[in-house]
């Protein structure tokens, strides 16, 4: 193999801290101008009634955005809490591509606009949403001026929907199980579930509905999967769910008083099931954040609610230290850990530091009202004064119920109170991160090291590419890990058979506090790559005549390309991108994918991106055709050219990964060899007709498996000379014989 060139090790962020569709709609310092013009006259009727009927239904509208026209857009209220049939300044949900398929502002289908009834300062969820986003997939938010039908309606926070787009940002896919968590009516009396993931129910999805609601097209066993896991087997919980983002998300809350959320009445957030078959939170609705909603069932002392230098001293594992009224088993289960305890409040402390302790947090808060300050004295139909908005930055303002806080008021006391929290201070020091060799090929071992100071645990956390889940090796100072001589301050830990693509990052912890490094791990991370280079990839197998072999997961007979990994090391797919225009080397950029060492991967060429992310944006010619596999720098794979396909024909290397390409029958995600090795089967055991339709006979009683082309077992028989196969669907099979061990393709028509 050949010696790949090293690519310097960065501190790196997801992908979705780079370029985005949205960045530019959503940009923080920008201010929309949105404008509805309703067809109906009673729009507000229509509107409210369907609100009133729980209906979910659109009326339709005519939008400008930013000077640009839409049709036919679908518009309803937006949430339920914040929306009142008395109220003229509601929130908006406004879909793009109600009635006109595809239509988009710069990628942008959907619009959520909040009317910031539960904030005088205007500034609490969009100032929230940019905390939040250096740490987790959150929405990015900003401001925007709503008129109706000509009318300034009012100032409005403009926040991105966590929708597939969101997905395809932040997890490289959206077809996965994907949940709402909110209950169609708040439960805040003692015992109330809500969407608190407490097993309550049992295999009925109907069960589930009050409490969440389903956004994509399967889901509902995963997540009884999830409950189940989360509540009774909690040995296998980092199996099923990213801790991780569950701890950022509960160190957000607890360090902005966010108690609108699952810490509060188990709410106001979403599920999603990632490519790893983890489960992510991902936050959501941060309006009441900053104190804005002080209600909690966290124990009975706060049943009632509580009131200001309470939230400035709530303790930040308050669910764990004391009896919660209502199960909370997803903050409940993971406190029982104490290391995950020392993660969390590690979150914390970053959290504190980066935004809070060095003031950053109400610099940004005064940029925000100087951006807004004209256009709040504008708004005719908001719920403060012009005095509350300009006050409650800093102060609190009394509201007709309640007692809203300033901003720095309560922040600036639980900065403190959190600075001096056990388990806040008192963390190791890592430093003098290196690894080695620092020149390596695929499938060679990596040895981390690094200097780390008054730890009792340290551990590496490492991947093979972004969609994978993150494992974990402890690091050692006992000379026997590359880390020098034993007791020298100097860990070590070893990393096999290494990928292009490698993240990590590293953890440790004393009696008294844990640390990271990079300190917003696992969201940040370092990397290691090296570069790919010919025949460590290959185009292995391709068919562009598809009629009957095998089909996608929409159930349809597709053109396919097949990759192979020669190498004895996993392959990460990112930065890698597949083409049928030589001119355009980038024309589709493959997703984000881990193919084992000797895998295969499927890509599907049928311009049909919105069935899954293996979907290429082309498709093959029956004629023939180049393709071309690139990197990032436009270097070339692999190549080949397709020569004319019969149907139901591959066009495959012989030898698989390494042959030049020969016509034969498909081997889809298998080895090529195999169909060369079984022909001289029939000379042995004949099996008719083949092809064949509703039965298959053999000349003798055999001992049969039969497999279709994804491996799938379709029948079995201790002794059998006649099959019926009236119900299998057409395509390929394989007959093993076990009494000969042969095997025999046949193939199944209409």
């Amino acid at each position: 193999m050949l010696k790949k060139y090293f690519i310097l090790c960065l501190l790196t962020a997801f992908t979705q801290l780079t370029v985005w569709s949205q960045t530019n709609f959503y940009a923080v310092d920008s201010l929309r101008e949105i404008r509805i013009s309703f067809y109906a006259s009673d729009w507000d009727y229509q509107l409210d009634s369907l609100y009133v009927l729980g209906d979910n239904d659109r009326i339709l509208a005519d939008l400008i955005i930013d000077g640009e026209n839409y049709d036919s857009v679908g518009v309803r209220y937006k949430g339920f809490s914040s929306v009142s049939v008395n109220r003229i300044k509601n929130p908006f949900n406004i879909k793009l591509d109600y009635i006109i398929d595809g239509q988009d502002h710069q990628g942008i289908d959907k619009l959520k606009l909040s009317n910031v009834i539960q904030d005088p300062s205007f500034i609490r969820e969009v100032l929230s949403y940019k905390v939040c986003r250096k740490y987790m997939p959150a929405s990015q938010a900003n401001y925007a001026n709503l008129y109706i039908n000509d009318t300034l309606w009012g100032l409005y926070t403009n926040v991105e929907a966590v929708n597939k787009s969101f997905l395809i940002d932040h997890f490289d896919s959206k077809y996965n199980s994907f949940f709402k968590c909110n209950p169609e009516n708040l439960n805040i009396q003692i015992g109330g579930e809500n969407s608190n993931l407490s097993n309550t129910h049992g295999t009925d999805s109907i069960d589930y509905y009050p409490f969440y609601a389903l956004k994509s097209d399967y889901g509902w066993g995963d997540l009884y999967n999830l409950i189940d896991t989360l509540n009774n087997v909690s040995d296998s919980i980092n199996h099923v769910l990213n801790v991780d983002r569950v701890l950022w998300m509960h160190a957000l809350n607890y360090s902005v008083i966010n108690f609108d959320s699952y810490i509060g009445y188990g709410q106001n957030y979403y599920l999603y099931k990632d490519q790893a078959n983890q489960w992510n939170p991902i936050i959501w609705d941060l309006n009441m954040s900053f104190g804005g909603f002080r209600l909690t069932d966290a124990s009975q002392l706060y049943f009632n609610g509580f009131d200001i230098l309470q939230a400035q001293e709530m303790d930040p594992l308050v669910h764990h230290n004391l009896i919660s009224v209502s199960p909370r088993p997803l903050l409940k289960k993971l406190f029982e850990n104490e290391r995950n305890r020392k993660m969390y409040l590690a979150h914390i402390r970053t959290i504190m530091e980066e935004n809070f302790l060095n003031q950053d947090y109400f610099v940004r808060g005064q940029s925000l009202q100087n951006l807004i300050d004209q256009h709040v004295q504008n708004d005719t139909n908001k719920f403060y004064t012009y005095s509350d908005f300009t006050t409650n930055l800093t102060s609190q303002v009394s509201l007709v119920a309640s007692i809203c806080p300033g901003i720095t008021q309560l922040m600036d006391g639980r900065s403190t109170f959190l600075s001096s929290y056990t388990g806040y201070s008192g963390e190791p020091t890592i430093s003098n991160i290196t690894y080695s060799p620092q020149n390596f090929i695929l499938g060679d071992d990596i040895w981390i090291t690094a200097e780390v100071v008054d730890a009792t645990f340290t551990k590496a956390a490492y991947r093979f590419g972004k969609n994978e889940r993150f494992k974990s090796v402890e690091m050692y100072d006992d000379g026997n890990h590359n880390d020098g001589i034993s007791g020298d301050g100097i860990y070590g830990c070893k990393i096999s058979n290494c990928s292009n693509s490698l993240d990590y990052y590293l953890y440790a912890d004393n009696d008294s506090s844990g640390v990271f490094s990079p300190v917003r791990a696992a969201y940040q991370y370092y990397t290691i790559q090296t570069t790919i280079q010919q025949g460590d990839l290959v185009i292995n197998e391709l068919m562009s005549n598809n009629i009957s072999t095998v089909t996608d997961n929409s159930g349809k007979y597709e053109d396919w390309i097949e990759l192979y990994n020669t190498t004895n090391a996993p392959v990460s797919t990112a930065g890698l991108f597949l083409t049928d225009t030589a001119g355009i080397l980038h024309k589709w950029e493959l997703p984000h994918q881990i193919i084992p060492t000797n895998g295969y991967a499927i890509i599907w060429a049928d311009e049909d991106g919105g069935q899954g992310d293996m979907h290429a944006n082309f498709k093959l010619s029956n004629l023939g055709e180049q393709l071309v596999l690139t990197n990032t720098d436009s270097v070339v794979i692999d190549s080949i050219t397709c020569l004319t396909q019969a149907d139901d024909i591959a066009f495959a290397r012989s030898p698989n990964g390494s042959g030049p390409f020969i016509m034969q029958v498909p081997t889809f995600k298998a080895n090529n060899d195999f169909i060369n090795a079984v022909q001289e089967d029939v000379e042995k055991v004949i099996i008719y007709p083949n092809p064949f339709k509703n039965v298959l006979l053999l000349n003798s009683k055999q001992q049969v498996e039969i497999r279709d082309i994804l491996g799938q077992l379709i029948f079995s028989a201790e002794s059998t000379n006649r099959i019926s196969t009236s119900n299998w669907g057409s395509g390929i099979y394989f007959i093993s014989l076990k009494d000969k061990n042969q095997t025999v393709k046949v193939i199944k028509i209409k």
